[in-house]
């Protein structure tokens, strides 16, 4: 009987666990008022992000799964001076692709996340209407645990948000990289409001949450 006991109490103990790490969001965001942005001076170096090596990640959860894939960037620049950077991004919203479906399921939520189901345009982010997407840094500080933070404007569908996350760059001869770790926003801050229960009711479980994971990686080279 106390075996028993030890057992489904170990059982118990996994299962939560399990439950704690799911619902834990990895650096969740706090949208604020859109801020300035940075302005480089004459001596910071300039890098041209490389649109092929560069991408941003995304995850998305409902209470059956989740999704997850990448969306590609169109152009971006990036300074550097020092410890500083600045710089500004556009991200061709176009690109959604979808990595954990194939054949004509991946095809389906690829169109509805795009809005190219007519009807369905306006469910999530209709890059028909907003083909891009944009980011522009306002500044990069030191947090309390000494990672780096960077702060800046996301504009998606005409609204803009500033945004904080962790973030490592470094320069390599040429070449210039910057990674963030997975972070969350929240999708309604920015009107993406499809499936939400928390602007609509009696959605039951067929709800998506609020909360996207993104995971930035940039490649960016030096103008000469």
């Amino acid at each position: 009987m106390k075996t028993k006991f030890l057992t489904l109490f170990t059982m118990a103990a996994m299962v939560t666990a399990l439950v704690s790490c799911k619902d834990e969001k990895k650096n969740e965001t706090e949208a604020a008022e859109a801020e300035a942005a940075v302005e480089a001076t004459a001596e910071a170096t300039k890098y041209m992000v490389d649109k092929e090596a560069s991408e941003i990640k995304w995850l998305g959860e409902k209470p059956t799964g989740t999704h997850d894939g990448i969306v590609g960037l169109e152009s971006g620049v990036v300074r550097v001076e020092g410890d500083q950077i600045s710089g500004s991004f556009l991200i061709d919203m176009t690109s959604i692709t979808v990595q954990d479906l194939e054949g004509d399921q991946k095809a389906s939520l690829e169109d509805h996340l795009k809005g190219t189901v007519e009807g369905k345009e306006g469910d999530f982010f209709n890059v028909q209407k907003y083909p891009t997407a944009a980011f522009e840094i306002t500044g990069i500080t030191e947090g309390e645990d000494g990672k780096k933070m960077m702060a800046g404007n996301l504009t998606l569908k005409e609204t803009k948000k500033n945004i904080e996350f962790p973030v490592t760059y470094e320069v390599s001869g040429n070449t210039m990289t910057l990674k963030s770790e997975p972070f969350t926003i929240d999708r309604t801050d920015w009107d993406v409001n499809y499936g939400s229960k928390s602007v609509f009711d009696n959605l039951g479980d067929k709800f998506i949450n609020d909360d996207i994971e993104l995971e930035i990686s940039i490649v960016a080279n030096q103008q000469m």
